[in-house]
Formats: C-alpha cells, structure tokens, sequence
C-alpha cells in the first residue's frame, strides 16, 4: 500500500543501512522505528510541514527529536546563520561570537552563572557528570530510572540492554532512583553514603508531572548528603520555557545541560552551572583541574548564530506561549475523534501541551509496539508524519486539520484490528522495535 509512493524512500533507507550502521546516524531516526514500507526520506521542510525524496508532502511532529521547535527554516534563524558564516565559520582564537553567544544565553538562563557550548547534548552531560566527580570527590553516578535517555557514553548506556563493549566495573558506577520520589532519593544515599556525586535528571518528562516542589526539595536533599544535581533540559529548555523548566520549578540545580531546541535544530548544546563548579575546567579554580569540553567546533559561527537568533525569535514571538496554545488545540481537537471512534481506552494523547506524545494500546490494553506500527503508518499515508504530537511554534490550524483528518481515518483501520486482536495484516512489514534492546 505504501511502498508505490514511497519507492524513493524505501531504495534510500536500503542503501542507507548499507552505508551507515542503524541506518541514520542518531538511532531514533532508524528503519526499525518506522513502517517499513513507508517511512520517508527527508527531501525539506517548511514551518511544520516537510516534504520526501518522493514529493510527498506532510505535516510533520517531533521535529529534528524535537529540537525545530520555531519550525524549519526560520528567517530569523537562518539569515543569522547566513550572515555569520559569510565571516568565517572557526578560528585559532575565540571569536566576538562566543562572547555575545555566552551573554545571551546566561541573559536567557538566569539562574546559571557560567556557560560553555559545545555540539550534542551528551557531550555536555558527561561534561556536567565529571564536573561533579571532580567536585565531590565522588564516582558514582544516580540516575532518574523513569526517563530515557541522558548520553552515549559509557556511564548511562551501561544501564541500558545495549550495555555490549562496557566493562562491567562502568556500568556498576551508575545506580537508579525513580521520578517523584524523595524518599527513594534518601534511602539510596543511605545506601550509598558518601558514594554518590550527583544526581542526573530531566526536571519533567513525558507524563511525568512532579508532585509539588519535588525539584527544589531534591536538590536540597541532594546538599545534604553532599552530591549536586545535574538537571538535563535538552527537551525541556526553551520549550517549557526560555530559562528552562527548573526555573519554572522555582529550582536552580547545580548543573544544566541544554541543547535541542536552543538552535531550532542547529548543532548547538550547552553546559551551565554555578561559577564555583565551573571553575573547576577554567583557569582560576584553587584546585586540580578538571579537562572539561574542549572541542573544535564548540563554538563554530552558525551553532552560535543560531542559538542567538533563536533566543531573540523565542522572545518577540511567544515561543513557549505559542507551543503550548498549539499542543493544546491539537490535543482538543483530537480527543474527541479518538472517542467517536471508541478508543479512548486505546489511543490516548499524553503529556505537556508543548510536548505530546500518543500511546498506543493493544486489546488487553498494554503498550504495543505493532499498534503504535500500525498507527503511525496510518499517519503517514494520510500526510502526518512523527513519532509522537510533540508540536513546533510553526504548526498552523490548516496543519492541525489536516492531522484530526489523518486520525480520523487510521481509527477504523485501529479499531478493526482491535476486534480480530491482530495488527500485523496493517504494519507494511515487521513492527517497530524499542531502540534499547539487546539483540537486533
């Protein structure tokens, strides 16, 4: 059914995965997280809508693992970038750039005292996980069980099944503690006394929402037992908000890590935290140095300009105001299709209205990897495309139309494989796959 119109594509992905191990090259864009026989191979995009090697056109969710949040190619951002790097893109000394980069972000970001930029955000988290070693004296790391993913590196993928190539002595460096929970929180330190360096987290999630004042208290209970909070705001930071969902929280941890949305998909992430911690990679501190983030394209000119420009787009146009107002249009014209199609106990929208999710539910009513298959291909042949509702500033209500008219028709396509407890004659091929796991 999809493969005609998506011939372009499937080729592509094939020699794609002949070339590039996964696939692409972050795991989340992979073949195994998309229908097989149509998962599009990205051509362009504009504002919220993006176009296949094949023509086809879609309104698109989760942009660039959410990090388009003002969506593509936006003026401001990208005629920054045009004009900085007609003057040069990297240089054997810091250019003005870096300085007017790091005064703006820390003008964004109140609550942080120093900045330092680098490319992808697990860079900056392990970044912020040695600070916090060095600073405490301490190796172990704890880490918010009930989120995802925080890096690449050793120290987190030892926790997950794909742990292959980590020593063990690594992976038995990192322990766990759930969301939400300060008495897990003490009782780990109790376990642990002082073992633990710091505590990593996002500071909300998902469908996670923190009972009240969590964030703040964590971060003293943390103190108390001597260990820093890391709180990661790749997904959070310029979404939630400018400043980042810990200073919503009335929180300031004592490390932050941003990137994603802070370059409206450039390659942009930061590490910030107190001065006093910071140091400890400067030039200043009384004590050994800590090699920090030292890398050649930290702060090369269009990452920069783009951060700048999309701070300065963020405030004339209401950025966080605007994600919200759009994810919860979406949500409310979506949730009574979902009911008139009688799913609702299937097929539910979850999450911040800046940042939606769908979860797919088979018959017994149990997260379902071929229903999710199953439904995300039925977006796609009716012109949406994403692996959630996660919505960018972009979003119209022509595209918001569009997508009630795409889950319209997936319900029945939905709810005729709930009756016969089947998905798999609707998949377009075999199901998607969680990207953790120990075997292909």
């Amino acid at each position: 059914m999809g493969e005609g119109r998506h011939a372009r594509s499937v080729e592509a992905a094939a020699r794609l995965r002949l070339l590039v191990p996964g696939g692409a090259h972050t795991y989340a864009k992979g073949p195994d997280q998309y229908p097989l026989d149509c998962a599009p191979i990205m051509a362009r995009g504009k504002g919220a809508r993006v176009w296949d090697v094949d023509g086809n056109e879609y309104v698109e969710y989760g942009s660039g693992l959410r990090s388009v949040i003002l969506g593509h190619a936006h003026p401001v951002v990208t005629e920054a970038v045009c004009r900085a790097i007609q003057d040069g893109t990297n240089f054997v000394r810091p250019a003005m750039l870096e300085l007017q980069a790091a005064e703006a972000f820390l003008d964004a970001v109140p609550t942080m005292e120093m900045v330092k930029f680098a490319k992808n955000g697990s860079d900056v988290t392990t970044a912020a996980v040695k600070l916090a070693r060095a600073f405490t004296g301490r190796d172990v790391v704890a880490i918010c069980t009930d989120q995802p993913f925080f890096s690449t590196d050793d120290w987190f993928i030892g926790t997950t099944p794909m742990d292959a190539g980590i020593p063990h002595e690594i992976r038995e460096m990192t322990l766990g503690f759930p969301y939400g929970d300060l008495d897990a929180v003490r009782a780990l330190f109790e376990a642990h006394p002082d073992r633990i360096a710091c505590l990593v987290l996002e500071a909300e999630s998902g469908a996670l929402v923190p009972p009240p004042g969590y964030l703040r208290d964590l971060v003293d209970v943390a103190h108390e037992h001597g260990a820093l909070v890391v709180c990661d705001e790749m997904i959070t930071g310029f979404r939630w908000a400018l400043e980042g969902a810990h200073a919503l929280a009335g929180a300031v941890p004592d490390l932050c890590t941003f990137g994603k949305g802070i370059g409206n998909g450039f390659a942009v992430s930061a590490l910030a935290g107190r001065r006093d911690v910071m140091e400890l990679g400067g030039l200043d501190a009384d004590a050994d140095r800590v090699f920090l983030l030292s890398t050649t394209h930290g702060a090369e000119s269009a990452g920069l300009a783009a951060l700048m420009a999309t701070i300065e787009a963020h405030r004339a146009e209401g950025v966080s105001e605007r994600l919200s107002a759009n994810g919860r249009m979406l949500r409310e014209a979506l949730t009574p299709v979902i009911a008139e199609a009688g799913l609702e106990e299937h097929l539910k929208i979850l999450g911040r209205d800046c940042n939606l999710v769908f979860a797919t539910l088979d018959g017994d009513h149990l997260p379902s990897q071929p229903f999710r298959t199953l439904f995300m291909r039925q977006l796609i042949l009716h012109g949406v495309v994403g692996p959630s509702f996660v919505v960018s500033a972009a979003l119209t209500e022509e595209d918001i139309a569009r997508t009630v008219d795409a889950v319209r028709a997936a319900a029945p396509v939905y709810a005729a494989a709930l009756d016969r407890s089947d998905a798999g004659p609707d998949l377009g091929g075999p199901s998607v796959k969680p990207v953790f796991r120990r075997r292909a």
